[in-house]
């Protein structure tokens, strides 16, 4: 069926259902904050994406055919092809040869929360997770750091920034 469609019409429906996955991990994560409040929420959502990152890593790896701890380059090309990374159209990638820096300048998640007259997301501890477990899970050797992430205070033009070393 998804082989009949043409290419332009199967990135369309691709990029529809990793938007619909965000949008349970949304409305699921509502639904829980509301009724046991944000910090109970968040550690769930840490701790549920931080294996999602292991898992992703790891699939990705196979999918691509990555050997065993891959340099801090290939780490992020795994990463941008990653369902969160996918969904972040804004963001800003600095690659050099023993640092990179991720930065997201704009956050729907974010936006949409404060649409609906909710307060920032204090994200940094899923976040953290997330990419930190990603990164060592391809590879022991690579350090994540949290540079900005809500609940810190950030620039408008700027959600978070995240600084990967070898």
């Amino acid at each position: 069926m998804l082989a009949e469609l043409p290419l332009e019409k199967l990135l369309d429906y691709f990029f529809l259902q990793i938007r619909n996955i965000w949008r349970v991990d949304g409305l699921y994560f509502l639904g829980i904050e509301k009724r046991f409040g944000t910090e109970a929420t968040t550690e769930v959502d840490a701790g549920v994406w931080e294996t999602m990152a292991a898992i992703e890593a790891k699939s990705l790896q196979r999918l691509f055919k990555i050997g065993e701890n891959p340099d801090l380059a290939t780490i992020i090309r795994l990463l941008r092809k990653s369902s969160w990374a996918m969904d972040q159209p804004f963001k800003t990638i600095d690659i050099g040869d023993k640092r990179v820096t991720l930065s997201i300048d704009r956050c729907r998640t974010q936006e949409a929360r404060l649409s609906k007259g909710l307060c920032e997301f204090p994200c940094k501890k899923v976040r953290f997770g997330y990419l930190r477990n990603f990164a060592k899970t391809l590879n022991s050797k690579v350090e994540v750091n949290c540079l900005v992430c809500p609940p810190d205070k950030h620039p408008k033009d700027l959600w978070c920034k995240w600084m990967f070393a070898v």
